[in-house]
Formats: C-alpha cells, sequence, structure tokens
C-alpha cells in the first residue's frame, strides 16, 4: 500500500476537529458569527481536539516511551504547529499527565465496579487487592512504556497519579467500612486500617517495588496470595480459605 502524503496526512489528522482550532493564524471570530456555535459546541469542539492529542501523544508514548516523545511528533501527526498543540495543554507535562490519567483510567474504574457489586466486604477486599497486583504486574510485562510512564508519575508526584491513589484508597477505605458494619472485620478505626492495607500490600502494586520484586524473581503471586492472608487477619477476618475468598484469589 502507498503511503499517504504529507498533504493528504494533514487532512485525514485534522478531520475530527474544526480546521480553525489548527489554524496558526487563527483569529477570533466576528460577532455575528459568534452566536453560530453554543458554548456547549463550541466546548466539544475543543473536547475533540483535546482528544485527538492526547491519542497521538499516547501512541507515541507506547511506541519510543514517554521521554522520547517531543510536542513536535505530536504536531507533526496533527498536521499543525507546536503552537496549536500549547493552545489546549500549556507544557509538555500537562500531556503527560493527561496520558498517565487516562492509563489509569482502567483499574479506576474495575475498582469502583468491584465496591458496588452486593458482595460480602471480604470478597470485594481480596478482588480488590488482586485487581491493584495483576494490573501493575501486567503493565509492567506487557506496557513498559506505560509502566516507565507510571514510575515518573509516582516518584515526581503527579496530579494525576496522586489523584488516582486518593481514588483507590477511597474505596479501599469504603470496603473495609462496610466490613465493620457487617461485623466482618475488627478494626477501630477505618481509616488507619486503610493505611495498614495500602503500606502492607505496596510492594505488589507500587511501579517502583513491584518492578524491583519482578527482577529478584521471587515467586510474586504467592507472595502476594500470603501477604493478602495476612491483610485478612490484621482485619480479624480469619478462615480465608472459604470458597467464597479463594474465588478471587492471585492465581499462581
Amino acid at each position: 500500500m502507498a503511503a499517504s502524503s504529507p498533504k493528504e496526512k494533514t487532512k485525514d489528522s485534522a478531520s475530527t476537529v474544526s480546521d480553525a482550532y489548527w489554524a496558526s493564524d487563527r483569529q477570533e471570530p466576528e460577532s455575528e458569527e459568534r452566536g453560530a456555535h453554543s458554548p456547549d459546541s463550541r466546548d466539544a469542539i475543543l473536547e475533540q481536539a483535546r482528544n485527538r492529542i492526547l491519542d497521538i501523544a499516547e501512541k507515541h508514548i507506547r511506541r519510543i516511551g514517554y521521554r522520547k516523545t517531543t510536542v513536535a511528533d505530536i504536531a507533526s501527526d496533527l498536521g499543525a504547529s507546536r503552537a496549536n498543540v500549547y493552545r489546549f495543554f500549556p507544557t509538555r507535562a500537562a500531556i503527560d499527565n493527561a496520558v498517565c490519567g487516562r492509563a489509569l483510567k482502567a483499574q479506576t474504574e474495575i475498582a469502583f465496579s468491584i465496591a458496588r457489586t452486593d458482595a460480602t466486604a471480604s470478597k470485594k477486599l481480596v478482588e480488590f487487592l488482586n485487581v491493584l497486583h495483576q494490573h501493575s504486574k501486567r503493565t509492567l510485562i506487557e506496557e513498559k512504556s506505560i509502566h516507565e510512564l507510571f514510575v515518573a508519575a509516582m516518584n515526581e508526584n503527579w496530579a494525576t497519579m496522586n489523584a488516582h491513589s486518593e481514588r483507590i484508597r477511597a474505596v479501599l477505605e469504603a470496603i473495609i467500612r462496610q466490613g465493620l458494619r457487617s461485623g466482618e472485620f475488627q478494626v477501630e478505626d477505618a481509616d488507619h486500617a486503610t493505611r495498614g492495607v495500602i503500606t502492607a500490600f505496596l510492594p505488589f502494586f507500587h511501579p517502583v517495588l513491584i518492578e524491583q520484586r519482578f527482577q529478584q524473581a521471587e515467586g510474586m503471586a504467592e507472595a502476594a496470595q500470603a501477604q493478602i492472608r495476612f491483610i485478612m487477619r490484621a482485619l480479624g477476618k480469619s478462615g480465608l480459605q472459604s470458597a467464597e475468598a479463594s474465588e478471587v484469589m492471585i492465581s499462581a
């Protein structure tokens, strides 16, 4: 198949958004034209443009890594100038943050879906920890460039990673509070218990720590199972070998 010409590429790349937003010499519309589009429609166009930029940025990051990806690369794929990219994202760091947030979204959605089920708190907690571990391990093994993005986000306290960590903490605390109400867990303070669980399980989902454990070639699945059992006992839940809990234990 013949490669697309630069002209064709530019036309295709900009097709999902208004051409006006990619024009480097864009001027504000005349007053009689301002009423042509409602604020909602303009917001939709802007959102389309932002998403298009992030689609392309994520493609480059997954292919060559976030450190090698440049705004010039993104602008070239858009058929636009770097100045136009900066109209939507004030800095390159803002793009990285947004791509990171996108990549974390799947884990957040799964966590919330677990919390919304009708399962017992014990089963939810085991499944929740399982998801944290499996997602981190899969990213490390199968999506190395995204894993490197997560490592940077964690080490440098990016806003999207901090927001994600807070959402994860909130879901975990909600599960623990459910367990307290049902009598499954026997702890005095849900907040302290939440922090304790996160600290105990950190080596199995923190991007840096899970990488270190993986490099040591330890039996991660077995170690994660043992740690989950320890956490459940610390919460006052014995008999983790029950069918309900073992259904969702991490597989070797």
